[in-house]
């Protein structure tokens, strides 16, 4: 059965990671290996651009049925910290945070741009990964198209920014 691991690496080394992990592992060994994004919005040159930003910066999520040989693999792939563990335990995610990365980003990990109104004071999501989960925004920032919101990850709660765009604001 295959596990989901996670990789630490300095932050903004993401990719280089990666691309090393799929160039020097090979995929008997390694099933799937990705950094999670999320879509903002920016706005420059007058226009609002659609932006992808490091979900988990600093994190490379890694798939295999075989964590022995991943990480005798993982000795040629430079740059890498650790892979998380719990004390001296290498630990996979839990069956709840590989759902929570699949309701987020699904298979081609990338979290869209939720819409959502602001009614009474409480934000009613109406469309993307972020509808049904209104009770984890901790905080909204509508000028940077923003949300904050609390999950739990890599066995503890962790805050986390996801592209929101609040349309309205209904008293």
């Amino acid at each position: 059965m295959s596990l989901w691991y996670v990789m630490q690496v300095r932050a903004g080394t993401e990719e280089n990671a990666r691309c090393q992990c799929l160039r020097l592992i090979s995929s008997n060994i390694l099933e799937h290996c990705f950094v999670p994004y999320y879509q903002q919005k920016k706005r420059f040159q007058g226009e609002w651009h659609i932006q992808e930003t490091v979900l988990f910066p600093g994190y490379v999520f890694l798939v295999t049925s075989d964590l022995k040989q991943l990480m005798d693999s993982l000795r040629k792939v430079t740059g890498m910290i650790r892979l998380l563990r719990a004390g001296e335990q290498i630990v996979p995610l839990s069956g709840e945070e590989v759902d929570l990365l699949l309701k987020l980003g699904r298979e081609e990990q990338l979290v869209r741009m939720s819409t959502g109104v602001i009614e009474n004071a409480y934000v009613k999501v109406f469309d993307g990964p972020l509808k049904g989960m209104e009770d984890c925004i901790k905080k909204i920032d509508r000028h940077k198209r923003k949300a904050h919101i609390a999950i739990e990850m890599f066995g503890r709660s962790m805050d986390v920014e996801i592209g929101l765009e609040i349309i309205s604001k209904i008293k």
